[in-house]
């Protein structure tokens, strides 16, 4: 489901974000669900030129970026100590939870603890 914040605001769905790499990502959607210690928030963004070449530090650090600097501004509870913020970057939008192989796809899972991103490595 959406979250209502995002909803609320369509047009924050069309702001673009350059990103550490000089890719320019958008918001796709975000998603919400009840996890064990908090919400689990997925934001899902669309970066079209995302390719399977790119470099592991770059994409490091744009997901990182779009963890602190987007997602924990974007809905409140984002913030709380306990939530847990997956981000991920497409090339193109697709259906969550649906596989598309012509979809390059990465994404991280960060736990937030005193306002922070923190990497929570799979």
């Amino acid at each position: 489901m959406l979250t209502a914040a995002a909803a609320q605001q369509g047009e924050a769905l069309e702001e673009r974000f350059v990103l550490p790499s000089g890719l320019e990502a958008g918001l796709q959607e975000v998603l919400r669900q009840e996890g064990g210690t908090g919400p689990v928030l997925r934001f899902r963004f669309v970066a079209p030129g995302l390719d399977k070449g790119a470099e592991f530090d770059a994409v490091s650090a744009d997901l990182e970026y779009l963890c602190t600097s987007v997602a924990l501004q974007a809905v409140p509870e984002a913030g709380d100590d306990g939530a847990t913020i997956i981000i991920s970057v497409g090339n193109k939008p697709s259906e969550f939870g649906v596989p598309d192989p012509d979809v390059v796809q990465v994404f991280e899972a960060y736990r937030v603890e005193n306002g922070t991103c923190i990497w929570e490595v799979f």
